[in-house]
């Protein structure tokens, strides 16, 4: 039987224009446990003045874990998307990704495909993806960090082409972060069997669900969305994907992926409400 934890993506606060460290402690407020930081290269602007909450690699990743220790709540993954088939980017920024995370006491760092250059055909994407990967599976099986990949690029919102993503290395640390809200989006498969298909190398759930005008805006043209609205609210049927992931005998973290504070706080409770005690606090 799955049971389930609940992370808090800290894009939550991106309307409230705050920084990390606030965004920390009210997630804690609102009754999470764990977070899932997005970090980036180089120096932010936005993030060096609070205004934006993302985690500069350039920083200690220890500073990162002493901010939620302090605050009660620990880092259940890290957001480090990386454009698999651009591995001159992705190799030195997902790699780092993993050793920030390890440090941090996390085990997951998310990424995805991203868009397909025009110049590049698809064999040719899928040779650069599988360099990028078995370059960052050899330093996840180092320190013990999963690598999830997540629908949210060109080959990776059917159930065969984040499968065919997640075969390219052979290494038992490159799993899925399944993406509900992306891949209720794309259109290109039905959620629940796609999530069905895929469900035995789901090891961490970005829980986003989608608002009906959102739906009716977008549905079938993109193949992601950055966040979503509070869980229960939208077009994803929550029963039904509990039920897909019932006979996983594993935990499984669902990061929470919304825009506000409200929807952040409405969302753990509907997970209670929903979960029982199958969610672990």
């Amino acid at each position: 039987m799955a049971r389930y934890r609940a992370t808090l993506n800290m894009e939550y606060i991106k309307d409230a224009a705050k920084g990390f460290r606030w965004g920390v402690d009210k997630a804690a407020e609102l009754g999470y446990r764990y977070v899932e930081p997005m970090v980036h290269t180089g120096w932010d602007l936005l993030s060096e003045v609070d205004f934006f909450h993302s985690f500069s690699m350039e920083e200690d990743p220890l500073l990162m874990k002493e901010i939620c220790d302090r605050a009660g709540v620990r880092v259940s993954g890290i957001s480090g998307h990386s454009p698999l088939m651009k591995p001159e980017a992705a190799v030195p920024r997902l790699t780092r990704a993993i050793v920030f995370a390890d440090a941090c006491g996390a085990k997951f760092v998310n990424t995805d495909d991203m868009i397909k250059p025009e110049w590049m055909d698809d064999a040719f994407a899928h040779e650069m993806m599988r360099y990028t990967l078995t370059k960052a599976g050899f330093v996840a099986e180092r320190h013990g960090v999963n690598v999830c990949i997540e629908p949210h690029g060109t080959f990776s919102c059917t159930s065969e082409g984040l499968l065919a993503i997640a075969d390219l290395a052979p290494s038992p640390w490159i799993n899925v972060n399944f993406d509900t809200g992306n891949f209720y989006l794309a259109a290109l498969e039905d959620l629940y069997e796609g999530l069905d298909r895929v469900k035995d190398r789901v090891v961490h759930m970005h829980a986003k669900d989608i608002s009906e005008q959102h739906s009716a805006d977008e549905r079938g043209l993109v193949t992601g969305t950055p966040v979503g609205c509070a869980l229960g609210e939208g077009m994803v049927d929550w029963e039904r994907v509990f039920e897909v992931l019932e006979p996983l005998d594993r935990e499984i973290f669902l990061s929470v992926e919304c825009g506000r504070v409200d929807e952040a706080e409405r969302s753990i409770e509907f997970l209670r409400k929903v979960l029982g005690d199958k969610l672990i606090e």
